[in-house]
Order: structure tokens, then sequence, then C-alpha cells
């Protein structure tokens, strides 16, 4: 990565500079983790409501009404 540095009188960097493939890519990462943790989000409640069926068929809980669920989303 060709990374350029602007500095303040003292030496300090203050802001970098890139090229634009890079920013791109960048960009590009982000976008790819933003959806890796939405999927692992999705799993993570997916397995939830699967558990909370099985209480449910073993009649361990209550079935939830669909006016709560639909709240819940």
């Amino acid at each position: 990565m060709n990374l350029q540095y602007i500095t303040d009188k003292r030496g300090h960097k203050s802001a970098v500079q890139l090229p634009m493939d890079d920013w791109n890519q960048i960009q590009k990462d982000l976008d790819e983790l933003e959806r890796l943790r939405n999927k692992k989000l999705f799993l993570a409640e997916l397995v939830e409501a699967v558990e909370e069926m099985k209480l449910v068929k073993e009649g361990k809980i209550q079935a939830r009404n669909a006016e709560d669920l639909l709240n819940e989303l």
C-alpha cells in the first residue's frame, strides 16, 4: 500500500492519503466484514430459535403468539 502522510509543522501525522485502488479494496473488505458479521448474528439467532422450538415441542415452554413474534422483528 502506497501511503502518504500529511504532517503538521512539528512533524506529527494528521492525515493519510492512499491510492484509490487501495481505498476501494479497503471499502470492499469492510463490506465483506459487515456481511460476515451479519451472517454470524443471523446464525446465532437461528440456533436460538431452533432451541426455543425444541423446548416448545417438549412442552417446557409455551409458544409465543404471532404478535409477539412480529414485534421482536
